[in-house]
């Protein structure tokens, strides 16, 4: 197996199988049951009915929009895996959280089992700092990855694995964010072509005259914690979408998935200008502008209408946190060129789990926090087919906390199939 390390790889492979958690369903002979009938079922290709997967206590949901006709698809899996050193020094976050929930050689097993459920193309990880051993273990599923390490003290880092069958690198570059004055954190990106056999084309020679190169650019980032500090972390997420954008275009225009533990709520600011494209600096608290603060226990995040902005009254921003965050102490509105929308809000979900926008309620759960921080955004070249749900608000409460006996980190994946657009017609 080759592994790298941000110059050095570790290796991959596909399983194509369906989902997560595959519950049983198994009945007693002496009393069965009738089976409940699929409300929204969903059809094959062959237009035979397909039922709902659930993956314990998760389960795929579908576009509401016929995603049949789209032949080249790939499963992607967004986790922060809780590094083991990290969970070391806050014992204070897990103090509801049983001593052998929190062991590494447990937390393993359960994050490998689990993603095997989901028969995942690209997996992206964050708080890394047991890479080798993970690449032992995702090498007998299969995969091959890189790894990037944070910079200064810290001992985690970014990982990007793909199935060695379905994809292969022809890229591999990184960020550290420090060169910038913006912190240790780091930001990975890998280009990733989808092996012939893999694709729609296979079979047909006339096909790629018309198909373009399946070639995709995956990025992958932990950025900034600290809630105060939005200057930086808009810093970060401006030159990551910034190298994520140029790459595109040096490689031909190329879709864009970008993932990770973004520490932004959906109703923030930050989430906004990903979103959106823009973002005008001074009519935002830099204190405020990830939405971590004052997000409430009941999960509701920091809204632009808790600030009732004063027209006449920008929030103070000096000259170093304006230049941090734009780049420049002159032009405070901010601009990037990626369409970028959310996997997540892309496909319909159950209110037990989505807020109004379509984004998870909670993708981490702690002592101090429970909420969203967590995306899977994509260009527009790409749509999503289904995406894995995340658990219920009162599910995620009665563990006490993550890690739990069925989850083996404080947040839970995210996983979205997704399509190349321009294979189908959507009706």
């Amino acid at each position: 197996m080759k592994i790298r390390s941000a110059a050095a790889t570790a290796t991959a492979t596909d399983s194509p199988a369906p989902p997560h958690k595959a519950a049983d369903h198994s009945l007693s002979a002496a009393a069965p049951r009738k089976r409940k009938r699929d409300r929204n079922p969903k059809k094959s290709k062959k237009g035979e009915r397909i039922k709902p997967k659930k993956l314990g206590l998760r389960k795929w949901v579908w576009s509401s929009k016929d995603c049949s006709r789209f032949e080249d698809k790939f499963v992607v899996v967004s986790y922060n895996i809780l590094g083991v050193e990290n969970a070391l020094k806050h014992p204070d976050l897990y103090g509801g959280v049983p001593p052998r929930f929190l062991e590494w050689e447990r937390r393993r097993r359960l994050i490998r089992k689990e993603i095997k459920r989901y028969s995942p193309s690209i997996l992206c990880f964050q708080e890394v700092d047991r890479f080798f051993d993970l690449a032992e273990v995702l090498k007998e599923d299969g995969f091959e990855g890189v790894y990037k390490a944070r910079t200064g003290d810290a001992c985690d880092g970014c990982a990007i694995f793909w199935k060695e069958e379905k994809f292969i690198l022809l890229h591999q570059e990184n960020i550290e964010f420090n060169q910038f004055d913006l912190r240790n954190n780091v930001a990975q990106f890998c280009i990733l072509k989808m092996n012939v056999n893999h694709s729609s084309t296979d079979g047909n020679p006339h096909s790629s005259l018309s198909l373009p190169t399946r070639s995709i650019i995956v990025g992958n980032t932990h950025m900034l914690f600290n809630p105060n500090r939005g200057d930086i972390k808009l810093g970060q997420i401006r030159l990551f979408v910034e190298r994520a954008y140029k790459l595109s275009k040096e490689w031909g225009d190329i879709p864009v998935v970008i993932s990770g533990d973004f520490n932004s709520t959906p109703k923030s600011a930050i989430y906004q200008y990903l979103a959106s494209s823009e973002l005008n600096l001074l009519l935002h608290d830099r204190r405020r502008i990830s939405g971590q603060v004052d997000c409430s226990s009941s999960c509701r995040t920091f809204t632009a209408s808790t600030v009732n902005v004063n027209r006449s009254l920008t929030f103070r921003w000096n000259e170093e946190e304006l230049y941090l965050a734009a780049g420049s102490t002159v032009d405070t509105h901010l601009y990037h060129k990626l369409r970028l929308s959310s996997a997540y809000a892309g496909v319909p979900g159950n209110f037990k789990t989505r807020d109004g926008d379509g984004e998870p309620l909670a993708t981490s759960y702690h002592s101090k926090f429970m909420g969203t921080v967590d995306y899977i955004w994509h260009s527009k070249e790409l749509v999503p087919v289904r995406v894995v749900e995340t658990l219920p608000i009162d599910n995620l409460r009665k563990t006490g906390g993550l890690p739990s006996k069925k989850w083996g980190s404080d947040h839970l994946s995210l996983v979205c199939e997704l399509a190349f657009s321009d294979d189908g017609t959507m009706t």
